[in-house]
């Protein structure tokens, strides 16, 4: 679609501007798009002047958005979007790259098992969610998010029901469970003070900040871990972890993917969803 216009503006002059603005640099558009950061400006000049109004306050630290410039960005930004979904939509395109950001113990629990099942074109590539700040959104960016699913503005669909429940090396199976230390699992989801079974697990032992790091130290014979189920499905069924009781917790929290709309295509999130999401 490169050329045509809409209105009587070139489209490539308004993804220049888009882009710049959403971003707040010309130099940024210019690497998004491929373009050279003269032809940036040059396509907003071009705009600014069809338009009649400048887009952007100019100086020497950057550049800035116009109060018309900032109230037209939402409307050419869902315009854009539009285009391009509704093209991938009816055309097929949109085999750009993806990349899925989630913690290591969702990747390897729960995305690799099931990564033969995604049906989908274009380059594929994990990141790991460190931090809060990883999770920013952006273009070709879908996030892994534990919560209740409740996100404005995003697609959401849960990965898998959480349950969690204890479990330890089958060597410490026959002991006395409530005599066990602990692994305990910093984060989001529900802990051992949450845990109300009929036998609860002695104090002290190791904390991890990860499941799956507490996975590990349950294999290795170190306690016993209020592990979540679905992540350690397969070590439980190989026989390296074994249920200590038949409860469990079944928290409103899961781990749910994530994505803006205007960030991934709707072939794309179809092609997700149907890989990893049984929830």
């Amino acid at each position: 679609m490169t050329g045509k216009a809409l209105d009587g503006i070139p489209l490539d002059w308004v993804r220049a501007f888009e882009a710049a603005a959403r971003l707040g640099s010309f130099t940024a558009a210019a690497t998004e798009t491929g373009l050279t950061q003269a032809a940036i400006s040059q396509r907003i000049a071009n705009l600014e002047a069809r338009l009649g109004a400048p887009l952007f306050h100019r100086g020497a630290r950057g550049v800035s958005l116009t109060a018309s410039a900032e109230a037209w960005l939402p409307h050419a930004s869902a315009a854009l979007g539009l285009l391009r979904q509704s093209a991938e939509d009816i055309f097929g395109t949109g085999a750009r790259a993806l990349t899925i950001v989630a913690s290591a113990s969702i990747t390897r629990g729960w995305l690799m098992p099931r990564l033969t099942r995604l049906k989908m074109q274009g380059r594929l590539s994990f990141k790991t969610l460190m931090v809060e700040a990883d999770e920013a959104p952006g273009r070709g960016i879908a996030v892994v998010r534990y919560g209740a699913g409740t996100w404005a503005g995003l697609r959401a669909r849960r990965l898998y029901a959480e349950e969690l429940a204890p479990v330890a090396a089958p060597s410490l199976r026959q002991g006395d469970i409530a005599a066990l230390p602990r692994i305990h699992v910093t984060g989001p989801r529900a802990g051992w003070s949450d845990w109300d079974g009929p036998e609860v697990p002695g104090a002290g032992g190791l904390r991890c900040d990860s499941m799956g790091a507490g996975i590990a130290a349950a294999e290795a014979g170190m306690g016993v871990l209020l592990a979540s189920l679905p992540l350690c499905a397969e070590a439980l069924a190989a026989g390296r972890l074994a249920r200590l009781d038949r409860g469990s917790l079944m928290p409103r929290a899961a781990p749910w993917l994530t994505a803006r709309p205007e960030d991934i295509g709707q072939r794309q999130w179809d092609a997700l969803t149907a890989a990893f999401c049984d929830g």
